[in-house]
């Protein structure tokens, strides 16, 4: 079926349908697609169709070049346009086929090293519909590392007052046992109110002297003027923010310390308990937040006694979003959104399950990463007022005044 036979009428694409199977029919159907999306691109680069004598006309075309593009439906062979005097540039190459091709390297590497299962060799043909020779899997390996490496260590050359972060596992092979690896990962929010992913690394687990690598590395490349930082309650982020950034306090995420408090409760009064502390959290001041704390401790302590210990001693740091201005304080009181991101990795690991090294664990995840950045860079996600801009000063000597006070009780205990 050749490209001029795809047309909207019926009876044809029925017989369509019959004549070849879907998968062959959804590889031409996205080939024509993207060749016509590929068509608009130049003619906004050029300012004119084709054959069009404008004013604005930038260049002339100059043919075209065949460009094989390897994707889930099979290899599309696409007609990239080519201009006289200049270079035409397209975004569906590097978006497109950038996690596709760590998925396919990943996968093909672990057909490399022996490594592989009947649901590895299943999964490569349904996502390429072609075997990769060595030399193929390896040119792809590199050029993915190198994109990856210049993302994961470029400099921060922005202002990111407010940082989350948090650790994911994954399964690797190494030394032919399989084990799990930490993905430390920290993304942060710029005053203009973007999101960004400024760090990943892999670890062989967390701990203190793991995240403080982790906090340094990043203070290396430049990070700077963190005035709060969301996680949930490790030691090892505790530690590593008090010995790195000293001056910047802890939240704890809210919805980690709920979970951690419900987990210490009876069933029967996990509902209530829950909404009592969803009514504290949404306090309007710290003062009205502490008396409804007190009010739950008093109420629950005979029930849920180790649940109310649990309260008891996470509840400020829990609280010291607080300072900020009201409209701030949803935004940064947890790690939803990176909760989020994290289940985004791991359904795109879940295809792979084992990783056959460190090294490929770090390349799909970061082309990941890289991919999600990226999507962040179109939309703010937070109007910082100008209002609150104002009061953000006074809340910034708070805020350093609550980390000394951090530190002072972590060294203490």
């Amino acid at each position: 079926m050749t490209l001029n036979d795809f047309t909207t009428n019926r009876d044809e694409t029925l017989e369509a349908l019959r004549q070849e199977s879907q998968s062959e029919l959804l590889r031409k159907l996205l080939e024509v697609t993207l060749n016509e999306l590929l068509k608009a691109e130049a003619s906004a680069q050029l300012r004119a169709e084709p054959y069009e004598r404008t004013e604005e006309r930038t260049d002339s075309r100059n043919g075209y070049r065949t460009k094989p593009l390897k994707t889930r439906v099979g290899t599309l062979y696409l007609d990239v346009p080519r201009f006289r005097n200049g270079s035409f540039e397209s975004m569906i190459f590097d978006n497109y086929a950038r996690s596709e091709a760590a998925l396919i390297a990943t996968m093909a590497e672990m057909v490399v090293n022996g490594v592989s299962t009947r649901k590895v060799t299943k999964v490569m043909e349904t996502l390429c519909g072609l075997s990769f020779s060595k030399s193929e899997v390896s040119n792809v390996c590199k050029t993915l590392d190198k994109e990856v490496k210049e993302f994961q260590e470029r400099p921060l050359d922005d202002s990111y007052p407010f940082l989350w972060v948090d650790a994911t596992y994954f399964k690797v092979r190494v030394n032919h046992r399989v084990t799990s690896r930490a993905l430390m990962i920290a993304t942060a929010m710029t005053k203009e109110g973007f999101r960004e992913v400024i760090g990943f690394s892999v670890y062989d687990n967390e701990s203190k002297r793991t995240w403080t690598e982790f906090m340094r590395s990043l203070k290396k490349r430049g990070l700077r003027n963190v005035r709060i930082i969301t996680s949930d309650a490790h030691e090892g982020i505790r530690h590593a923010i008090a010995e790195v950034f000293p001056t910047t306090p802890w939240q704890r995420c809210q919805v980690h310390f709920t979970r951690n408090i419900l987990d210490h409760t009876p069933a029967k009064e996990q509902t209530g308990l829950k909404d009592e502390l969803r009514e504290m959290f949404s306090c309007q001041t710290i003062e009205k937040a502490r008396t409804k704390k007190d009010q739950i401790v008093e109420e629950y302590s005979d029930v849920a006694e180790r649940a109310m210990d649990i309260l008891e001693a996470g509840f400020e740091d829990a609280m010291t979003v607080m300072v900020l201005p009201k409209q701030w304080q949803q935004t940064f009181r947890s790690t939803n959104y990176l909760e989020r991101l994290n289940r985004e990795l791991k359904r795109r690991s879940n295809v792979i399950g084992v990783f056959p090294d460190e090294a490929s664990l770090n390349r799909l995840m970061g082309s990941v990463l890289l991919d999600q950045h990226d999507a962040y860079q179109h939309n703010i996600y937070f109007q910082l007022s100008k209002p609150a801009w104002k009061a953000f000063p006074d809340a910034c000597h708070k805020l350093e005044r609550i980390a000394l006070e951090q530190r002072a009780l972590l060294e203490a205990a």
